[in-house]
């Protein structure tokens, strides 16, 4: 079963009541340094919206996101209806997380505009995707290496996203084709699924319209975690950046990121390659320093913030500090 078809199927499996269908037609990233082509104009070397600017330098492409520093602070929501919400996360009821996943998937017009055709008197509009089968356990001698699938789904203007994930964790083709069907390659798969949404505009959705309860009418837990209303104006998360998590037994795991933090793309795979670790065991992922494998760098000390990425493949921080 093809990523998509096993994503699409956990969902439908794990929402109640009508399940939002992931982007069917999507621009597929299926060749490495095709996001970089496309984070800028053809005809001129900068594009710049309200999210993020990306030049066209001599070195190669430069990513300067409006948010370049992000605190943890009210950052993780976790949907209920899988594996407990642990203590220091927020549990989103799974409705809301259905809400909030069929808001991701229809994103504004202004967030899907292709930086490459965006000086064309009418820019092409549409979602992208992208492929990733990171490295999860590696080869030791008796067992080959075992690697799970990621599918990323982002609109185009935030493509400077896609690259810099691809640039660290590698591209893993054209998802549709049976050669990068993670499923028929059963010596080196994991068994585990990751998909990961942006969706920056989630931070402008009202409390009352994603379904949670009153003040008066929540749980005490939801009172902590914010998962309730006492004006109908309030923004969910106060309007602030955050990422919501389903993901239970089946080995399948979902994020919506509600922010274009390059920080948060990156740990997001990492989490979800912790995630596919424990899961399969025999194996672990560690957060701290440089990760290699199979000629790839996941660059754990990469800053998340805005990025220099070489025509060569590297990845220069902007600023000092681990992401």
């Amino acid at each position: 079963m093809s990523g998509g078809l096993a994503i699409q199927e956990f969902l439908e499996a794990y929402i109640p009541g009508p399940t939002p269908r992931l982007p069917g037609r999507t621009f597929v990233l299926d060749r490495p340094g095709l996001a970089r082509m496309m984070s800028v104009p053809a005809a001129s070397d900068q594009f710049v919206s309200s999210l993020v600017s990306s030049y066209r330098t001599a070195q190669g492409v430069l990513h300067n996101p409006v948010k370049d520093r992000r605190t943890t602070q009210g950052v993780f929501h976790v949907a209920e209806g899988g594996y407990p919400v642990p203590a220091d996360k927020r549990a989103v009821p799974v409705e809301v997380f259905g809400r909030l996943l069929a808001a991701a998937v229809e994103p504004p017009a202004e967030l899907c505009v292709v930086p490459y055709t965006a000086d064309q008197p009418e820019p092409a509009r549409l979602m992208l995707s992208l492929l990733l089968r990171p490295l999860v356990s590696p080869a030791n001698g008796r067992d080959g290496e075992k690697r799970m699938e990621i599918r990323f789904f982002a609109p185009a203007s935030l493509v400077s996203n896609l690259d810099f994930v691809e640039t660290i964790f590698g591209n893993g083709g054209d998802p549709f084709l049976p050669e990068n069907d993670a499923a028929l390659d059963v010596h080196h798969w994991t068994g585990h699924t990751g998909c990961v949404i942006l969706a920056p505009h989630l931070t402008g959705l009202r409390k009352v319209d994603l379904g949670l309860p009153h003040y008066d009418e929540a749980t005490e837990r939801q009172r902590r975690d914010g998962m309730c209303w006492k004006e109908e104006d309030e923004l969910y998360n106060l309007g602030s950046a955050f990422k919501v998590t389903a993901r239970d037994h089946r080995g399948v795991m979902v994020t919506l990121i509600a922010d274009n933090y390059f920080g948060y793309c990156k740990k997001e795979v990492k989490t979800q390659i912790s995630f596919s670790a424990n899961l399969a065991g025999m194996c672990e992922e560690e957060h701290a320093g440089d990760v290699r494998g199979a000629g790839l760098r996941a660059g754990a000390g990469v800053s998340g913030g805005s990025a220099s990425i070489a025509e060569g493949g590297e990845v220069r921080a902007g600023f000092g500090g681990a992401g």
